[in-house]
C-alpha cells in the first residue's frame, strides 16, 4: 500500500467526532486481522513552545529543565532520527463488538514542572489519576474541547508530598518516594467529544492531552513511530488519526487473518505555529531575578531540533 501524504493543519487540533453514545460488547474475534504501519513527519520539526521563566512561579525549581538563558521549552514534536513520530493516536472509532477491553487508569506525573506522559489513551466515563512528584504546587485544570467549545472536567490542587525537601532537588540530590497524594479524576465525556487537554494553573508549559476511547482498537504510536493494531474484526473502516497538532482521516479494509498496512507522513508545518515562542531581548531577562540563577541541572533544552 502506497504511503500517504499529509499536509499538516495548524492551531490548536480539535475533538474527533464521537457521534451517539454506545456500549461495547466483548465477543471472540477468531479471525482478526491487524493494522499496522508508521508515522513519520516529512521535512523540519518545528521549533517548540518557549515560556519566559522569570514571568511565571517557581522560575529557579522549574528551570532545572530549561534553555540555561531563562526558557523553558514544550515541544509537541517528538521525532526520531528517521522520521518517526511518536504520540500520534490511531483508533478505529466504529467497532461495537469485538476482543476484550482491559483498561487500568492511567497514571499522569507532574515531575520536574512538566506532566508524563504528554499523550495519554483514557475510557470514556473511566477514571484518570495525577500525582505531585514536584516540592511546588500544581493546579490542575482538565477540559474536554471540542468544535463546540470547551467544558471544565476537573479543577483541583495537586498535593506534594509531605516529605519532600526542595533543597534537595536543587542540590541535584535523587530522591526516591517522590509521590504526593494520588488523585483520581472521572473522564466523562460530553456528546460528540473525545478530546481533553490538562494544564497547570501556575505553570503554563506544564501541558498534557487525553483522549478518550470506546473501544480497544486504538493504538499511540511507539518512539520509531511504529504502531499496531490487532484482533480487529474483518470489514472496512474509517480510522481517525490525531494529534495536538494532527487531524486525520482514513479507510481501510481489514481482511480475514491478514494485515494491513497503513503508512502514514505528515508534512512539517513552517512559519510560526504557537503565542508563545523564545524571544530574543525581552524586557523580562534573568537580571529581574537579582543574585538567583536558574541553572539547568536535569536538562540542558536547545531551541532549534
Amino acid at each position: 500500500m502506497k504511503p500517504v501524504r499529509l499536509l499538516l493543519g495548524l492551531g490548536l487540533a480539535v475533538g474527533l467526532s464521537a457521534g451517539p453514545s454506545w456500549g461495547y460488547e466483548e465477543v471472540p474475534v477468531p479471525d482478526g486481522g491487524t493494522l499496522q504501519g508508521m508515522v513519520k513527519l516529512i521535512g523540519k520539526v518545528p521549533k517548540p513552545k518557549g515560556y519566559n521563566l522569570v514571568t511565571l512561579p517557581d522560575a529557579v525549581y522549574c528551570g532545572r529543565i530549561s534553555t540555561g538563558t531563562g526558557w523553558r521549552l514544550l515541544q509537541p514534536f517528538v521525532i526520531d532520527s528517521n522520521g518517526g513520530f511518536k504520540n500520534v493516536v490511531i483508533y478505529i472509532e466504529e467497532l461495537r463488538k469485538g476482543k476484550s477491553f482491559d483498561y487500568v487508569p492511567p497514571r499522569i506525573e507532574a515531575v520536574d514542572c512538566k506532566f508524563e506522559p504528554y499523550i495519554t489513551i483514557v475510557r470514556d466515563r473511566h477514571d484518570v489519576e495525577v500525582v505531585n512528584m514536584d516540592p511546588v504546587f500544581h493546579d490542575i485544570q482538565g477540559y474536554e474541547t471540542s468544535k463546540f467549545g470547551a467544558r471544565v472536567l476537573f479543577n483541583v490542587p495537586l498535593p506534594m508530598s509531605k516529605k519532600l525537601r526542595k533543597a534537595e532537588l536543587l542540590a541535584g540530590k535523587t530522591v526516591k518516594d517522590r509521590a504526593g497524594k494520588v488523585l483520581t479524576q472521572p473522564i466523562k465525556m460530553g456528546k460528540q467529544r473525545n478530546l481533553f487537554v490538562m494544564q497547570c494553573g501556575f505553570h503554563a508549559y506544564m501541558e498534557s492531552w487525553g483522549f478518550a476511547v470506546k473501544n480497544p482498537y486504538y493504538a499511540l504510536s511507539a518512539k520509531d513511530g511504529s504502531y499496531a493494531i490487532s484482533d480487529v474484526p474483518p470489514g472496512t473502516y474509517k480510522v481517525q488519526v490525531w494529534h495536538p497538532m494532527v487531524r486525520r482521516e482514513y479507510t481501510v479494509t481489514i481482511t480475514p487473518n491478514g494485515t494491513t498496512d497503513l503508512q502514514i507522513e505528515i508534512d512539517a508545518p513552517k512559519g510560526r505555529l504557537y503565542a508563545n515562542e523564545v524571544s530574543e531581548g525581552t524586557r523580562f531577562g534573568l537580571e529581574l531575578l537579582g543574585d538567583v540563577a536558574i541553572k539547568p541541572i536535569v536538562e540542558r533544552q536547545t531551541y532549534e531540533p
